[in-house]
């Protein structure tokens, strides 16, 4: 997932998104530790989109780059 693409979602599908990665990461990290994880890179990536996710949300929320149009047309 690219930046772009996430700043074309609504805030709800972004917190949504964000809500789902960190319960994976939870999940993962828990298969981890009993030695059950099919791909260990998986916990990675899902933290890189995370923060990525996060860094949208607070870029929009100091106003340094707004979220898609589209985004706020369902909002408001």
């Amino acid at each position: 997932m690219k930046p772009r693409e996430v700043r074309d979602m609504t805030k709800e599908e972004i917190l949504t998104k964000k809500e789902e990665l960190e319960k994976e990461i939870f999940n993962l990290r828990i298969r981890q530790g009993y030695k059950q994880i099919d791909n260990p890179l998986r916990i990675r990536i899902l933290r890189r989109e995370l923060a990525m996710i996060t860094t949208v949300l607070h870029e929009d929320k100091l106003n340094i780059r707004q979220l898609s149009a589209k985004g706020e047309a369902k909002n408001g």
